[in-house]
């Protein structure tokens, strides 16, 4: 299993059409999407600093919000399917689907997940990719760093990930990548592992 995010910032953009097109044709029930929140989160924001609600309800909401944006993505590509559980998961790869998860249910169950805008849906693909035992998680960017490795630490001090994902990735069984947005190419061959080498950064998962 490969577990992609697809951030909000790519909503609009003519990479995300080809991402999930690149993901419905190879995917044979071995990818799935870990959807941003996006314009979605954005309202849920505008609507705290409104409202003053607590960050444990706002957490609640953006989790939601991903889910909205993961329906989105499958109105774009009518092949790809949601999963909200496990359950649901195994039986889509059973089926070889290209996934689209909705984290809500999982997610909001699990009391362990700090309730605050500190975690991003790049810590929560990366918790995803270790309840399932996923070989890879690709964290898709509107930038990333030029070189084939970079450290956990500087992607945290660049900004370009939350401060929660070593909480996550550290220790994992499965590789980090950070793939820019116009190199969905890196799947053109499914899951070819010498592909994605030729166009993803790895990350370094240890805090040096």
């Amino acid at each position: 299993m490969w577990v992609i995010k697809l951030g909000g910032s790519l909503l609009g953009s003519p990479e995300l059409p080809q991402w999930l097109e690149m993901i419905a044709q190879h995917s044979d029930g071995k990818f799935i999407i870990v959807p941003g929140g996006g314009v979605f989160a954005d309202a849920v924001r505008s609507a705290q600093t409104k409202t003053g609600i607590p960050d444990p309800v706002a957490h609640q909401m953006a989790v939601m919000a991903m889910d909205q944006y993961g329906i989105l993505l499958t109105g774009l590509n009518p092949a790809l399917v949601t999963a909200s559980s496990e359950l649901e998961i195994a039986e889509r790869g059973w089926q070889h689907r290209a996934l689209v998860w909705l984290p809500s249910r999982m997610v909001c169950a699990d009391e362990t997940i700090p309730t605050n805008w500190d975690v991003t849906s790049d810590s929560l693909a990366a918790w995803l990719a270790s309840r399932l035992g996923a070989e890879h998680l690709l964290l898709v960017k509107s930038d990333r760093p030029e070189a084939s490795e970079v450290s956990l630490e500087r992607l945290v001090k660049d900004g370009l990930v939350d401060t929660h994902l070593g909480d996550y990735v550290v220790g994992q069984a499965f590789k980090t990548w950070v793939v820019h947005k116009q190199d969905s190419h890196v799947l053109q061959q499914g899951d070819s592992l010498q592909q994605l080498q030729q166009g993803a950064v790895a990350v370094r998962c240890a805090w040096n």
